[in-house]
C-alpha cells in the first residue's frame, strides 16, 4: 500500500505553515499505530508509549507536527503540559473496548473543558473497526456526547490504524479545518 505520507507529499508543501496536532486517547487505543501510519512507517512492531512521540507530516501545504502522548492512567495528568499552541486535537478511541467507553468519554470531556484547548477543532478516530466487537462510529459519537459539542468544529472518522483505512479521510478533514494562524 502506498503510504499516506507519499500521497500527501504530492501536495504542495510550504514549511512556513506549521501546525501542532495533539494525538490523545486511552492506552491501547491505537495512537502510535496511527502516527506510524501517517509517517508511512512499519506498524507491525508498536510498543506502548511511555512518554511521547513526535512526527512531522506534510499535508495540503502544511507541516503537521503530530504529538502522540502516552495514554496510560499514570501519564494522563501530564497531558495538560502539551496543550499549549495546539491547533487540532485528535482523540483516538478503541471501538472494541466496551468496558472503557465511559472512561474514554470522561477523559475527552475533561480535555474539552480545558482553557488551553478552548475552541480547538476535534477529530475523533473511531479505531479498530476491523474487529468484530467494534461499535460503529455513530455509536461512539453517541457515547462520547459529540452531538452536544457547540464550541468547536468536530468530526468522527471510522478507521483501522493498522491498515490505514479511514486515516487519510480524517487527515483531509483536519486540513480543511485548520484554524487561521495569527
Amino acid at each position: 500500500m502506498m503510504g499516506l505520507l507519499n500521497i500527501l507529499k504530492k501536495l504542495r508543501s510550504n514549511p512556513d505553515k506549521e501546525l501542532r496536532l495533539l494525538l490523545l486517547g486511552l492506552d491501547n487505543a491505537g495512537k502510535t499505530t496511527l502516527l506510524k501510519q501517517l509517517a508511512s512507517e512499519d506498524v507491525n512492531h508498536v510498543t506502548p508509549t511511555a512518554g511521547f512521540n513526535i512526527k512531522s507530516v506534510l499535508s495540503n501545504g502544511f507541516k503537521l507536527n503530530v504529538w502522540d502522548i502516552g495514554g496510560q492512567r499514570k501519564i494522563r495528568p501530564y497531558w495538560r503540559n502539551y496543550f499549549e499552541n495546539t491547533d487540532i486535537l485528535i482523540y483516538v478511541v478503541d471501538c472494541s473496548d466496551h468496558q472503557r467507553l465511559e472512561e474514554t468519554g470522561q477523559e475527552l470531556a475533561e480535555l474539552l473543558e480545558d482553557e488551553k484547548l478552548r475552541g480547538v477543532a476535534l477529530l475523533v478516530y473511531a479505531n479498530k473497526q476491523d474487529l468484530a466487537t467494534a461499535l460503529p462510529a455513530s455509536e461512539i459519537a453517541q457515547h462520547l456526547g459529540l452531538h452536544l459539542i457547540r464550541d468547536r468544529t468536530w468530526q468522527i472518522q471510522a478507521c483501522v490504524a493498522t491498515d490505514g483505512t479511514g486515516v487519510k479521510e480524517g487527515m483531509e478533514w483536519v486540513c480543511k479545518n485548520i484554524p487561521a494562524k495569527k
